[in-house]
């Protein structure tokens, strides 16, 4: 039996997981399989029943489990609490703690949403991409501090940390075209330059891997002229955070983006959006992150490719159908749980 711990956070948070808690229930019935499915408040929720966003006694209970499931955290109520209790730290704790320090974020153009994209067709037809994003060092934890006139965050990686999320970059590039870009600013961080190294030492174990570098500045521009030059990108936390959101663009929207925090123990999924309160209870957020973000916990947590693949060809025929809701949508919408029900149809009848 999988033991999922599901989390679903704030604002859309619970509409996106009573969705991915749904395929997963639709999956018991189709590949007969059992799944243990418990809850705990995380972020606001949390915090506003023990002005903690991410307790201790969580953390613990999680690593009783097989896999989490985060919905999405934050609101501007919280905006006034202090920084190390906002929803948002507790994000960032429970990857410290539970050390899930490789952030796997695939990103897929679907030809159904051209006609919503800026891009010329041509330019962007075959996007698909899996951004490898180290996710527990780099600014977002190294030291920070504050003046009322100063402030710093001082960016800090470690050999260790470096070679084992190039490890995994190298493996997930096996898997694909056996092409990996790495992503810094080697010119002006002394990170970078103590990546490249690094990367080169692990290079010498994956000889049948073609490594192309790049600053990212030049990456943020290429990803928008020539997305289709990317197979698998590596890169440190903070640029990671930035390039795959606006690699997001590339999918229609943050709400296609599906995001697995990868550990030694446990791993967390998640949609890559955030909590988008002014559109929470609505009925019209998009499902499609956080269900592909199920179908990464099959592949990466259960070791179940079949499980996965399916459900991503369930959402891709759904979409193909021209079921679209309001973010990826220029006509015909349907809502939240229209989707979900139209992609679990789909997996039923493969």
């Amino acid at each position: 039996m999988n033991k999922i711990l599901v989390l679903p956070g704030d604002g859309v948070g619970k509409e996106v997981t009573d969705g991915a808690v749904k395929v997963i229930k639709a999956v018991d019935r189709i590949f007969k399989i059992d799944h243990l499915i418990e809850y705990e408040p995380f972020g606001g929720k949390s915090y506003d029943i023990c002005k903690d966003p991410c307790p201790d006694s969580l953390i613990e209970r999680a690593l009783n489990f097989d896999a989490i499931f985060l919905g999405a955290v934050g609101h501007p109520k919280y905006d006034s609490v202090e920084s190390s209790l906002r929803p948002e730290s507790g994000l960032l704790k429970i990857r410290k703690k539970l050390d899930l320090y490789s952030n796997i974020r695939p990103i897929k153009y679907y030809e159904i949403l051209k006609d919503s994209l800026v891009w010329k067709e041509e330019i962007i037809k075959d996007t698909d991409i899996v951004f490898v994003r180290e996710l527990t060092g780099g600014a977002y934890f190294g030291k920070k501090g504050r003046t009322s006139s100063e402030a710093y965050d001082v960016i800090e990686y470690s050999c260790f940390q470096i070679e084992r999320i190039a490890r995994v970059a190298f493996d997930v590039a096996r898997s694909r075209k056996k092409k990996l870009h790495v992503i810094d600013k080697a010119n002006v961080l002394e990170t970078s330059k103590l990546w490249r190294e690094v990367v080169e030492k692990v290079r010498k174990d994956n000889g049948d891997i073609e490594v192309i570098y790049q600053y990212v500045d030049n990456a943020a521009a290429q990803l928008i002229l020539r997305p289709t030059q990317y197979d698998v990108i590596l890169t440190e936390n903070m640029f990671g955070d930035i390039l795959s959101d606006a690699g997001a663009v590339i999918g229609g929207s943050l709400g296609m983006l599906p995001s697995a925090s990868v550990g030694e123990k446990i791993s967390l999924y998640e949609p890559a959006h955030g909590s988008a309160p002014d559109i929470a209870g609505k009925g019209v957020v998009n499902p499609v992150a956080s269900i592909l973000s199920v179908a990464l916990m099959y592949r990466y947590s259960f070791k179940r490719e079949d499980i996965a693949s399916a459900i991503e060809n369930a959402v891709e025929k759904t979409l193909q159908e021209g079921n679209l809701t309001p973010d990826i949508a220029k006509e015909k919408v349907i809502g939240t749980e229209e989707m979900i029900n139209r992609i679990i149809n789909n997996l039923a009848n493969q």
